[in-house]
């Protein structure tokens, strides 16, 4: 239940009980059930049900929109169905943010639905600026009260505002940035959309020590204290700093590009001898950085660090017994692979790894140790210790020793591992050159930041890994994606099954000469129908 329309239940109780106790609240309860009574022939009109009526939506936007005009935040939240949480946000609209001159323009119904424009002035310290910027809401039926609502989305009030967050108008919190790439491009939202919210987060933390000065500006403030504000509107311009960065304006143009393709979509390339983050680009519409932050199973493109660790615990090999029969049961728990997958029991793990057979790795959950896989992801790969330091938030991965059939599972990427692109395009690299260089995003020399470490691989399985991974990109299941790609190249093919999901998440990894990188889209399906052709688009800049 909503907050707003609670309230309005408790009032019409209240109404009840006033009126008195034994007959005469018989009486009014009875004339308002149309049961007769002491107020006999009078009956309450009938509760509204079903959709607002185009009447309602016009006089309920035309009440909001006034009192939003005035300043009247309470008044305005009283229109909507969550009061509690409205009138925070509209009267900071007129406060903190101190916009004022507020004119609102709605246009024509599209249902229920009102598209609007918003023409203001924000001023602070003797500045003004106009803003200028459109929105929409909804109105619908309140679940108790039965009114005509505005459906109450933070949205409402700006686009880019989400729960939790709100508007504030002053010096701001750190001073502009020019971020440059790795050969001194200017790197800016406009031309790079999905590093918005990066390149927020870079200035929070890198402003003042890359020289700049505050400017004035409206903006939006984050819930979560450690969030960078993102800046709406400037005031006064400060002087901005200039910060390096390692990306590569190259990479990063067809990373954006390519994600534009596939909704949900994430991706991150590496250069694995130096560990320099060269592209970071999403696709979503929460404006959440997935590709640093996410946490989800990464489906068959675990089977890399699977395949570490049954090479480094010497249980197999490259050319060893990895059979492929049509299903295999781990811990009373039966697992299948991809539908129309011939069996095939004589299979190498070269082989299984190629065609990326899930019973292969199941058939060897029993003689691996509950932290085998664990074991291989910290200290081999660097995941899952909490400890790296990119330059920006981001999220290390996690491969728990969790037992019972999630042994099993987490050797084919399901189960309780969680990986996002960064992390699996620095799996990549490891493998590809047997040291873990820990990603980062701007120069360590900049904050004095400490590098995360670990052993790293032997020649040996390098050798193997990288053998098996040219073999997927060359005749296995990433051979349709990685075509034409020429220098020296691998991948792996990954989908991960989520309940309630039509289709999988969409998994890839691949590397060519000095660069690697990931991709994930989310209900994309199988690896090579829309990560694949990520990665491989971000492979062809060649970093």
């Amino acid at each position: 239940m909503r907050r707003g329309a609670k309230a309005a239940v408790i009032g019409s109780v209240c109404t009840v009980l006033v009126g008195g106790a034994g007959y005469g609240a018989y009486n009014i309860l009875s004339a308002l059930n149309g049961d007769g009574g002491g107020l006999a022939g009078n009956s309450a009109p009938a509760v509204k049900t079903g959709p607002p009526s185009s009447s309602e939506v016009q006089d309920t936007t035309r009440k909001f929109f006034a009192a939003w005009e005035k300043g009247q935040g309470t008044e305005a939240a009283s229109y909507t169905n969550n009061a509690a949480d409205a009138g925070p946000l509209l009267n900071a609209f007129g406060q903190e943010a101190r916009i004022t001159k507020v004119h609102i323009t709605p246009a024509k119904p599209i249902g229920t639905t009102v598209p609007f424009t918003v023409k203001a002035t924000v001023s602070y310290d003797g500045k003004s600026k106009p803003l200028d910027y459109k929105s929409e809401l909804t109105v619908v039926r309140g679940e108790t009260t039965h009114r005509p609502l505005v459906d109450w989305q933070p949205s409402v009030v700006h686009p880019q505002l989400q729960r939790g967050d709100t508007l504030v108008t002053g010096e701001s919190a750190s001073p502009p940035i020019e971020a440059v790439d790795r050969n001194g491009t200017v790197l800016t939202k406009e031309k790079y959309p999905s590093l918005g919210p990066i390149l927020d987060e870079l200035r929070s933390k890198y402003g003042a020590k890359a020289g700049g000065t505050p400017g004035i500006e409206l903006s939006i403030r984050h819930e979560a204290d450690a969030a960078a504000d993102t800046p709406l509107l400037t005031l006064a311009k400060g002087k901005a700093g200039r910060l390096p960065t390692t990306l590569s304006a190259t990479a990063q143009a067809a990373a954006e590009t390519a994600v534009k393709k596939y909704t949900e979509s994430s991706v991150v390339a590496v250069k694995p001898s130096t560990g320099e983050v060269l592209a970071i680009a999403n696709h979503r519409d929460d404006g959440f950085n997935a590709a640093f932050l996410g946490r989800l199973a990464p489906g068959s493109t675990m089977k890399i660090l699977s395949a570490a660790t049954l090479i480094d615990n010497g249980i197999t090999s490259m050319n060893g017994p990895a059979p492929c029969p049509p299903y295999a049961i781990s811990e009373s728990q039966t697992f299948h692979n991809l539908k129309n997958m011939k069996p095939d029991l004589n299979a190498t793990l070269s082989d299984s790894f190629s065609r990326s057979c899930n019973t292969a790795f199941v058939k060897y959950a029993n003689e691996v140790k509950v932290d085998s896989l664990t074991r291989e992801a910290e200290d081999r790969f660097g995941l899952g210790r909490d400890n790296w330091q990119t330059g920006i938030p981001s999220f290390d991965g996690s491969v728990p020793a969790s037992g019972g059939p999630d042994t099993a599972a987490n050797l084919i990427g399901q189960g309780q591992v969680q990986m996002n692109p960064l992390n699996m395009a620095s799996v990549t690299a490891t493998a590809m050159t047997g040291t873990f260089r820990q990603p980062i995003v701007v120069p360590l020399s900049l904050d004095n930041r400490e590098r995360a470490k670990a052993r790293g691989l032997s020649a040996n399985t390098v050798q193997q890994l990288r053998a098996m991974m040219n073999r997927t990109a060359t005749s296995g299941t990433a051979a349709g994606v990685m075509s034409g790609l020429g220098g020296s190249i691998g991948a792996k093919t990954g989908s991960a099954e989520v309940d309630g999901q039509a289709k999988s998440n969409s998994w890839f990894t691949g590397y060519r000469n000095d660069i690697a990188a990931a991709a994930m889209t989310q209900d994309g399906g199988h690896g090579i129908d829309a990560a694949g052709p990520i990665v491989a688009a971000v492979l062809r800049t060649g970093g």
